[in-house]
């Protein structure tokens, strides 16, 4: 049904409809958002401590409402339904800890008055009032509750439009934070189209937009923004092209381990996914193959099956675009490690893409420069840190990097590692780790990746503004 009213949702296994949901009206989307904004201000004026209860009850609520999560994420993404579990895990954990920071992050900040006796000042958090958050489709729950729990407990209401490939997941969220208690003015799933999206953006009793996805639909969104009345504030949360340095010092059977799973979890559909390693010319020869080993295990194929590793991408335009970027690098005297016979899922006009290792690679290949998304992996040898460094950064996109040494045992690794640590340009730099997001640490990037922080205490100053209370008490 190519119904313009209508969003359907595909699964991309066998293209056939998962969901269907009929967008709103323009008039009835303004209505909406004009409800949240008038809900708002009561929620507002709920104690933080009462927020902070029904945040709690709200992970009791969603502890069994999750539970069907994963198998309805495969049907929609064509994520393996034995990957399910650990989106449901990251959920927990950043709710959980936003929740344990949310008292701290929102108190009001006194000021000594032993430089001014006679008055009294502190700063406030005070919310912003309607926040849009427009979540991804590769991971919406994990992505969503970044924005949408501190931006509740912070006293805004969420708009919370879901990418079309998962609408289930905002209806399951926003279903969850109801039945705890906030109020359903104060968090609504909205199923927009294109132009609806804008009219919401662009809408005065929208605050601020918080957006993850790629970079061009961060660009539609900052575009819409910047052309709405007013100042709008935007977030944006953008892609990657995450890089890896093994060092000649690096433990290669736990790093080999690591860095498939960074690559080729969730077919790589992360932004923050390693899609590109440079590792040291003394140990690459050894490195590779016990690379190519592990990736040779993965299996191709129906994603509900629980010992299948690697499903569809979530399109036929995913795999074509993945496709086009392996031939060409192939073409431009790039290797491929790994044999297509074993990964017979992946036929043509199909969205299953077998997984591929790349060597003989460079700079000049998009596969080393540009996102790929897909199960794909470029392994490129270099013969310092100097140099890895210069590669890591010589990308558009700067969100995290990963470095692996054997700091364990020798303290001259983590000084090497802390020394490129603090040349690497990105939002955040692992040591002997990848693809995870520490709920304590600010989410960020820098460059293409975006701008804007979620997670941590710096997660709440984004959704708030600072509101100064200047008192004057002994006016003699």
């Amino acid at each position: 049904m190519n119904d313009p009213n209508f969003q359907t949702t595909l699964s991309p296994v066998d293209f056939q409809p998962v969901v269907q949901r009929r967008y709103p009206t323009p008039e009835a989307l303004d209505e909406t958002i004009a409800r949240a904004a008038a809900a708002q201000k009561e929620w507002a004026a709920v104690p933080l401590a009462e927020r902070i209860a029904i945040g709690h009850k709200f992970i009791e609520e969603f502890t069994t409402m999750g539970l069907r999560v994963p198998a309805e994420l495969t049907k929609q993404i064509g994520r393996p339904i034995s990957q399910g579990a650990g989106e449901m895990q990251g959920f927990m954990e950043r709710a959980k800890y936003m929740l344990s920071i949310a008292a701290a992050s929102l108190a009001d900040i006194p000021l000594e008055d032993t430089d001014k006796p006679g008055f009294r000042r502190f700063i406030k958090r005070v919310p912003l009032g309607v926040v849009l958050v427009i979540a991804p489709w590769n991971y919406p729950y994990l992505t969503a509750i970044n924005s949408v729990f501190p931006a509740l407990l912070a006293g805004n209401a969420v708009l919370l439009k879901p990418s079309p490939q998962t609408p289930l997941s905002a209806e399951r969220l926003s279903l969850g934070l109801q039945r705890a208690g906030v109020p359903k003015d104060c968090i609504i799933a909205l199923h927009l189209s294109t132009q609806l999206t804008t009219q919401a953006i662009q809408h005065p009793l929208v605050s601020f937009v918080s957006f993850t996805g790629s970079v061009a639909g961060g660009r539609a969104v900052e575009r819409d923004a910047v052309n709405a009345p007013g100042f709008k504030g935007v977030a944006l949360e953008l892609g990657g092209k995450d890089p890896a340095y093994v060092r000649a010092d690096a433990d290669l059977d736990y790093t080999a381990a690591e860095l498939v799973d960074g690559a080729f979890f969730n077919s790589g559909q992360s932004c923050c996914a390693v899609e590109r390693i440079y590792v040291h010319e003394s140990v690459f020869d050894e490195f590779v193959p016990k690379f190519v080993d592990i990736v040779k295990k993965y299996k191709l194929g129906d994603p509900e099956n629980p010992k299948v590793t690697l499903g569809p991408v979530v399109s036929r335009a995913s795999a074509e675009r993945i496709h086009k970027q392996v031939a060409d690098a192939i073409a431009a005297g790039a290797k491929g490690l790994i044999p297509p016979e074993p990964f017979r899922a992946a036929k043509p006009g199909t969205a299953f893409v077998a997984p591929q290792v790349l060597v003989d690679v460079n700079h000049t290949m998009d596969i080393m420069k540009e996102e790929t998304f897909g199960p794909v992996v470029g392994i490129q040898k270099v013969t310092s840190d100097d140099e890895a460094v210069t590669l890591m950064n010589d990308s558009p996109y700067g969100l995290t990097a990963s470095v692996w040494t054997n700091a364990e045992v020798n303290p001259e690794s983590e000084e090497a590692f802390l020394n490129i640590e603090d040349k690497l340009e990105c939002g955040t730099v692992f040591l002997n780790r990848c693809d995870y997001l520490d709920p304590a640490l600010a989410w960020t990037g820098t460059k293409d990746s975006g701008r804007g922080v979620s997670l941590s205490k710096f997660g709440f100053d984004q959704l708030t503004r600072a509101k100064n209370v200047h008192m004057k008490i002994k006016t003699t």
